[in-house]
Formats: C-alpha cells, sequence, structure tokens
C-alpha cells in the first residue's frame, strides 16, 4: 500500500481565490481541496477522522470562525498552518505567528512565495 501524497485544505470565503490557489497547486504537483469557511472546514474534519490536510491556508477574514479561529482550534494537531489576508493588521499578525503559523502572506501575493511557503510546509525539496 502506497503512501498517501500529501494535500492542502484552502479556506477562503471568496471561492475564486480558493478556486486560484488550488490551480496553482495544482500547476506545480500539489493536491488541493477548499471550503467556502471555517465552518466547513472543521465540519469536515470532524464528521471524517481519516480527513489529515498537510497543511492549511486560511483566510484571515471570513463570515463565522475566521481563519485565527481555526488555527487555534488546530493547535496541537501538528497541522502546518499559513494565514493570508487582504487586510494585514500587525497585531493580528504577531498573534498568527505566536500561535505557530508558518507563513503570513498578504493580498495579493506572489504565486512563487506561496507555492515556495507551501512546499517548506509540507516538507518538499523544490526541484531546480
Amino acid at each position: 500500500m502506497g503512501i498517501a501524497k500529501p494535500f492542502v485544505a484552502v479556506v477562503d470565503d471568496d471561492e475564486s481565490v480558493g478556486r486560484a490557489i488550488r490551480r496553482l497547486l495544482h500547476s506545480v504537483g500539489i493536491d488541493a481541496d477548499t471550503f467556502s469557511s471555517g465552518d466547513e472546514f472543521l465540519d469536515t474534519l470532524a464528521s471524517m477522522p481519516s480527513y489529515h490536510p498537510g497543511c492549511v491556508i486560511l483566510d484571515i477574514q471570513m463570515p463565522g470562525i475566521n481563519g485565527l479561529e481555526v488555527q487555534r482550534r488546530l493547535a496541537g494537531s501538528g497541522v502546518p498552518v499559513i494565514l493570508i489576508t487582504a487586510h494585514d493588521d500587525v497585531t493580528v499578525r504577531d498573534q498568527a505567528l505566536a500561535l505557530g503559523a508558518v507563513g503570513y502572506l498578504r493580498k495579493p501575493f506572489n504565486d512563487s512565495i506561496l507555492i515556495k511557503t507551501v512546499q517548506a510546509a509540507l516538507g518538499i525539496t523544490p526541484s531546480p
């Protein structure tokens, strides 16, 4: 039985952003699932114990449970978290990093920086 390929969960209430990130990751061989809310993502985790993304990309500002709260709920799970936001706030950034975020990117972000951050979170060595 083979080892499952790592995949990324992308959680953003702007579905076009989620789709764009999924396509970008797919272009470099990384699979991704998209979720339109923190609630939807957390419900999936609760209802499917075998669901284990290798990394989670979270938008900070979402209706319902925001990205920071999802990050807090993932604390101790060992799942690397990358936060993305269109509204940079130093206090929020400090909170995210203190909670162990492996990346904090402001929208619009550079595609190659996102890819490198995801690869690092997944432990993938980029090809030269």
